[in-house]
């Protein structure tokens, strides 16, 4: 077997050693004019350079080579906060299905083939962002109901062909939001569709264990909690805990969310969560802000953040989009604190953990009245050794002997990222996920000098945005009150 020795100026390696001494706790660390020596799929080597002995060499300069990234909410469409993340709220109502629509006119914008070409260019400005684990989701706004077992397999492929790892399962819901015709905001439930999509879920868990691939798991992914019956949750969890999946289900994400829950089954998200069985260690929950601490929740109680920990489950923060949605965990010091287990995820274009990482250490120094109210050694190892846990997975998000081979390099010699101090802070401060230079997944290149070979991407973008630009029409269609494009999206200045 051919022994890679992939040379970098730095290189964040694990330290396995601490996992056999109590009093510390695992970590990563930094070494300088290092390799990385992987044979197969696997790695069996990281230290000095030329201490082992390669049959190729592969130095990559001066960049950082981390452990492949991992985003658990990683949105395999065109975008969406660019769409929806600042309107007042009069628009902010245009762009949700109107009751009417929802129960009369629905369709999808797209077709089959198209939704396949959306997930696979969405996968590949993952890989150009360094990803090398995904767990995707995608926009249900423009579909007929939710997505398909046919939707989950061509993702599954895309992925594949790609090298991208990849944790899946069609979306599916018994509800959907909607705006009534006076304005305010429901739920239209269509139970039939609901428990049609969970059909095509379980059936695809069958088809992903018989692909046994690590490119492809299966894992449920229902939509937001407040679109699902109590049925739907409880098969969830009953056929979770059969097949030993996992589970990634929205909440806690918004205080409309926190009603519609209270007024339909008489009491807040997590005890939802926990009386229908998905509340545990099995269970991936996006966002996760509104908690009963959070201040802008009016509660009686101050147990959420205890529950949550005690559950064992791990939430996925997505700090850029919350941000663009004028929403902030608060704080990732008191979720940490707490013992609560913390993953990342981007939930929006572009899917840039570097830039998520800069802007949740930011919010959290604000809320915190604090210059140390996290580090980018916090964000960066939920990115990587947090998404692997919340996975189950000790062999990733970590440089080390034994570890699977995603690796990911990031470029530290662009002028315009000025000088270089700590390659960490630099990266995070001064550059973004642009810099991917070099991505490896489970040994495999996919990625070499910024480019996926293979892959035409200006004839991939002029595609997207002839797509996104019929998305982004259909939504008059869907608006309350049929207003035009122009008026749901205003341009930034008037324009002559």
């Amino acid at each position: 077997m051919v022994r890679r020795g992939i040379r970098a100026r730095h290189v964040l390696a694990y330290d396995a050693g601490a996992d056999s001494d109590p009093g510390r706790a695992a970590a990563h660390v930094l070494l300088t004019d290092a390799e990385v020596v992987v044979a197969g799929s696997r790695i069996v080597a990281v230290g000095p350079r030329g201490a082992e002995t390669v049959d190729e060499v592969l130095d990559l300069g001066n960049v950082l080579l981390l452990p492949g990234l991992i985003d658990l909410d990683a949105l395999a469409d065109i975008d969406h906060t660019i769409l929806d993340s600042w309107q007042s709220r009069e628009l902010g109502l245009g762009l949700q299905w109107s009751r009417d629509y929802a129960t009369h006119r629905r369709r999808a914008v797209f077709d089959a083939e198209e939704r396949a070409f959306i997930r696979e260019y969405s996968f590949v400005q993952l890989l150009l962002h360094g990803v090398t684990t995904a767990m995707p989701i995608a926009s249900e706004a423009h579909s007929d109901w939710a997505e398909t077992f046919d939707d989950a397999v061509a993702m599954a492929e895309v992925a594949r062909r790609l090298g991208l790892r990849v944790y899946l399962g069609p979306a599916y819901r018994s509800g959907v939001n909607v705006v009534d015709a006076d304005g305010t905001r429901s739920v239209y439930w269509n139970e039939e569709l609901g428990r049609a999509g969970f059909d095509d879920a379980a059936r695809f868990l069958d088809w992903a264990a018989e692909q046994e691939s690590d490119l492809v798991h299966g894992a449920l992914l229902p939509c937001r909690i407040e679109t699902l019956s109590e049925e739907l949750m409880r098969r969830t969890a009953e056929l979770a805990a059969k097949t030993g999946v996992l589970v990634r289900l929205h909440a806690l994400q918004g205080l409309l969310e926190r009603r519609f829950i209270l007024e339909r089954f008489g009491a807040p998200p997590l005890e939802v969560l926990a009386r229908t069985g998905l509340l545990g260690p099995d269970l991936l929950i996006p966002h996760a802000i509104y908690l009963d601490t959070h201040p802008r929740v009016d509660a009686d109680t101050e147990v959420d953040l205890g529950t949550l920990a005690a559950s064992g489950a791990a939430i996925v923060h997505c700090p850029l989009t919350s941000a663009r949605h004028a929403a902030a965990l608060d704080t990732f010091a008191r979720y940490r604190a707490a013992g609560v287990r913390i993953a990342l995820g981007t939930d929006s274009f572009p899917p840039d953990l570097v830039r998520g990482i800069d802007i949740g250490v930011t919010i959290a120094k604000v809320l915190a009245h604090r210059l140390d109210g996290a580090t980018y050694a916090d964000y960066l190892t939920a990115a990587t050794l947090g998404g692997a846990d919340a996975l189950r997975r000790p062999d990733l998000g970590r440089l080390t002997a034994g570890a699977t081979a995603d690796l990911v390099a990031f470029r530290l010699d662009d002028h315009r990222d000025g000088v270089l101090d700590d390659p960490i802070r630099t990266l995070c401060m001064n550059s973004t996920g642009r810099a991917t230079d070099f991505v490896m997944v489970a040994g495999r290149i996919t990625v070499r000098d910024g480019v996926i070979p293979g892959v035409d991407l200006p004839a991939m973008t002029r595609r997207a945005q002839a797509l996104f630009d019929r998305m982004r029409a259909a939504y008059s269609e869907r608006d309350y009150l049929r207003r035009p494009t122009d008026e749901l999206f205003p341009a930034s200045f008037p324009a002559k």
